[in-house]
């Protein structure tokens, strides 16, 4: 069974975390959150999360950030090797919901399936509210215009 580990601004990580734990309650022992403070050096962040890797002593690890670039996303690059340890960025709930859902699956098998997660997870949706129509404007006998209002 896979690993996860969070990796993201503060306090990103954390409320994900607690997101996970809603819907998971049972995956405590397979996930970590590591919130980077603001001026947090990378150095210091990158020894926390080597930390929380080997507290999670598994043989595959799917590591997730939020941003692409920024410190927390170097550091979990540093981790990965792209056998063991996995990353993906941009991580959202519904990309961590599908990983803990499918986390028996062999670690390709999971990357795969949290980036359908976080693409499906990804929609416009178009507003649900009814149409105003004005009935009291329209007067009694103006049917030729009550009709368009329907």
């Amino acid at each position: 069974m896979a690993a996860l580990l969070l990796i993201a601004h503060a306090p990103l990580a954390s409320a994900l975390q607690a997101v996970a734990q809603h819907v998971y309650p049972d995956c405590a022992s397979r996930l970590r959150a590591l919130d980077v403070a603001p001026g947090e050096a990378a150095e210091v962040v990158e020894a926390r999360a080597r930390v929380m890797l080997a507290e999670l002593g598994e043989a595959e690890t799917l590591i997730m950030t939020d941003v692409f670039g920024a410190t927390p996303s170097n550091v979990a690059q540093k981790l990965a090797d792209g056998q063991k340890v996995k990353l993906l960025t941009g991580v959202s709930v519904p990309m961590l919901w599908r990983a803990l859902g499918y986390c028996a699956e062999p670690l390709e098998s999971l990357v795969t399936r949290a980036l359908a997660g976080a693409a499906q997870g990804t929609m416009q949706v178009a507003s649900s509210r009814p149409l105003v129509q004005a009935q009291s404007l329209v007067a009694a006998d103006d049917q030729v215009h009550a009709a368009h209002q329907q």
